[in-house]
């Protein structure tokens, strides 16, 4: 952290304003407070710098994770929310410790396009009572909710709230394509809450805040309600793990150098979770704006994530009363433009044109999230890709009846001799991946093949083979072998044995010597055998007397 303070120091004090009016809105948004969103980010944002596996992650309450913890608030309360943070944060130590970090990485990109997408529109529709200025309507589901708001405002309509959230979230948006370095959100703050007062207009404020973090205490935790809440707190360490490592992902790509440790930073975070709810803090995650803020500030340790963390502290004790007069709008129209800021267009629409199938499966991932819950949209968007994956691998097997004379000595590449082995050898290549999902298409196409005496199945170009695919391949083998056509396998690759050979595919063909290395091999033999059943079909190769079972 000695490198470059001075860079720490500038960043970590942007970062801070830029997180000031979005720790307050998470905290009211997610139903636990703004004394909780500030304590979180505080807390949170403190120990994940310290302990997390990035140096230039910025943690603290982020919108995805609100939207997970709503429906808790709903359900148990604000001493559910604390228990379930501490509980998701046993669950992420956890899972450093078992070094699941790394899996992760797997989550395909339309699956986090289509959850980005989703929680911005959680988060857009979950600002709507604000930005209006009516009571939020009870219930779970955020478009619902939204609507009833919407019905409540036009039956008394009063506009102070919405010109404030209106021109809050147009001031961030219109600001930040001009100045992006310029914290237009805490001056959009800044100013509708000094229209707010000034002009004495009716509406909600934060209100009271304590000057100060309250004492450490586990008096939200009951044992007897630990089992109803694990399934809640499983979400919620799903969620900050995913996007916690995201930011990270982030943090790398934006910077040179920055490589950042997987398995650290779900332990930092953690860490963050298991001590911010001592504080009052709800559940935190790495957050992708922040830690873009930071990066680009010119941040160059972990000391900037620190000093965000310091200033914001310092704005907790000294500054609470002024924080208190912030209107509820304003809040709300930050969120709105957050929300907005977070759905990047031209990102959507080059995802698009990569196919159909990318698309679908990021709009079925954005709907399972507003319509269930992101962790069921994960899951959701995880089994489509999987099923659309495996339908493209069935696509890239392939069965191919190949020519023989590539295979035959230059010696009998005469017509009348090519035009005989034809007649009664038939060559089948397979290329690609033989798995279940291509394995019975497979199965057709070779069974339906045109009559001959002899069958070739050249396999030096499987990519792969699983148990169905050595099964539906043992199949084949034996409805051919029941038409009296004889079956010869060629060019195995080592790895494919052990399934083979598991299942006992080959054992019938390796005891009749019907296996081969190579397909020249296999050919002569197939002469060695029409020679016995149609008469002369030329000149024997002399591999036939050295052909034999190849392992």
């Amino acid at each position: 952290m000695g490198r470059s303070p001075r860079k720490d120091l500038l960043a970590g004090l942007t970062v801070a304003i830029v997180a000031l009016p979005l720790a307050l809105g998470f905290g009211i948004s997610s139903g636990a407070g703004a004394e909780a969103g500030l304590a979180t980010a505080v807390v949170a944002g403190a120990l994940a710098a310290v302990f997390g596996g990035s140096n230039l992650q910025v943690s603290g309450p982020t919108g995805a994770m609100t939207v997970v913890l709503v429906p808790i608030v709903h359900r148990y309360g604000s001493s559910g929310v604390l228990a379930v943070g501490l509980l998701a944060g046993v669950i992420l130590v956890a899972l450093a410790l078992a070094r699941a970090g790394r899996w992760m990485a797997y989550v395909p990109v339309p699956v986090v396009e289509g959850f980005t997408v989703g929680i911005a529109a959680v988060i857009g529709l979950q600002q709507v009572p604000g930005a209006l200025g009516v009571r939020t309507p009870g219930g779970d589901n955020p478009a619902v909710v939204a609507a009833e708001a919407v019905a409540d405002f036009a039956a008394h309509p009063h506009m102070a709230a919405l010109a404030l959230a209106a021109g809050v979230a147009t001031v961030m948006l219109l600001g930040v394509r001009r100045r992006p370095g310029i914290p237009f959100s805490l001056l959009a703050v800044i100013a509708a809450t000094a229209v707010a007062q000034l002009a004495h207009l009716p509406v909600a404020t934060i209100g009271h805040l304590p000057a100060g973090l309250p004492a450490p205490s586990l008096s939200f935790l009951h044992a007897s309600a630990v089992p109803a809440l694990l399934p809640s707190a499983l979400a919620v360490a799903a969620l900050a793990a995913l996007e916690s490592l995201m930011s990270a992902t982030a943090a790398d790509a934006m910077s040179v150098s920055e490589r950042h440790d997987s398995d650290r930073e779900l332990f930092g975070q953690g860490l963050a979770n298991l001590v911010a709810p001592l504080f009052g803090g709800v559940a935190a995650t790495g957050a992708i704006a922040r830690t873009a803020v930071n990066v680009r500030s010119g941040a160059a340790s972990r000391l900037s994530a620190l000093v965000h963390a310091a200033v914001l502290a310092v704005i907790v004790f000294a500054a609470a009363p002024l924080v208190a007069g912030i209107p509820l709008a304003a809040l709300a129209g930050v969120l709105i433009a957050t929300a907005v800021r977070m759905v990047e267009v031209g990102s959507l629409r080059a995802l698009a044109r990569t196919g159909r199938g990318e698309a679908a499966v990021m709009l079925v991932t954005a709907a399972t999230t507003l319509a269930f819950d992101l962790v069921t949209a994960v899951v959701v968007g995880l089994l489509v890709s999987g099923a659309l994956a495996l339908r493209s691998v069935a696509k890239a097997a392939r069965l191919e009846q190949v020519p023989l004379h590539a295979d035959l000595p230059p010696a009998d590449h005469h017509e009348e001799e090519q035009a005989l082995l034809a007649d009664h050898i038939a060559a089948y290549r397979i290329d690609g991946p033989l798995l279940f999902a291509a394995a019975h298409r497979f199965l057709l196409e070779l069974t339906e093949s045109a009559e001959v005496k002899v069958a070739i199945l050249r396999m030096s170009r499987v990519s792969a083979i699983d148990a169905s695919g050595a099964t539906v391949l043992g199949d084949a083998i034996t409805k051919l072998q029941r038409r009296g056509t004889l079956v010869l396998v060629s060019g195995i690759r080592e790895e494919h044995h052990r399934p083979l050979d598991a299942l006992g595919i080959l054992d019938g063909l390796r005891a009749e010597g019907h296996v081969f290395a190579t397909t020249p091999d296999a050919i002569a033999y197939a002469r060695t055998h029409l020679h016995g059943h149609i008469g002369p079909v030329g000149r024997p190769s002399a591999a036939v007397t050295t052909a034999g079972v190849s392992s």
